[in-house]
């Protein structure tokens, strides 16, 4: 088993009305930002650091998660607007077409969904930069 982790955040939790609606958008713009769907049951996916369970989920207690910002990293402009139409196309709701948001800083381009929980995601490039890697890999 391999898990690739950044610094600050282990996992968040979505807990969702409609889990297939959910899994539908989130195949969609995971598959442009390439990153795979890790594992999944009856009840719940996961995909790095998001894990999405159903209400009835063990792990959710009975209780939705409320509304959340999840921002994801996209690799350039074009990303972004692959991200963008594929949650369309999976079923989510314009919240923000692909733009530069120079609010934030110069080279900001961002889109911004709605899933069908109404969770606000985006997917951003901040602009040429160097990584020094693609992610943490962790091996056990």
């Amino acid at each position: 088993m391999e898990l690739h982790r950044g610094r600050l955040i282990d996992h968040v939790q979505l807990v969702v009305r409609d889990l297939k609606a959910s899994r539908r958008f989130y195949e969609a713009v995971f598959k442009v930002l390439d990153v795979p769907i890790g594992g999944s049951a009856e009840d719940y996916f996961w995909a790095d650091e998001l894990f999405v369970s159903s209400i009835d989920s063990r792990a959710a207690s009975g209780q939705l998660t409320g509304r959340h910002h999840l921002a994801f990293q996209a690799k350039d402009r074009a990303m972004v607007d692959a991200f963008y139409k594929a949650g369309l196309d999976g079923g989510g709701t314009d919240h923000g077409a692909p733009g530069e948001r120079q609010h934030y800083h110069p080279g900001y381009y961002a889109a911004f969904l709605l899933d069908p929980d109404r969770n606000n995601i985006e997917a951003v490039f901040h602009g040429p930069a160097n990584r020094s890697t693609a992610s943490v890999k962790i091996t056990f």
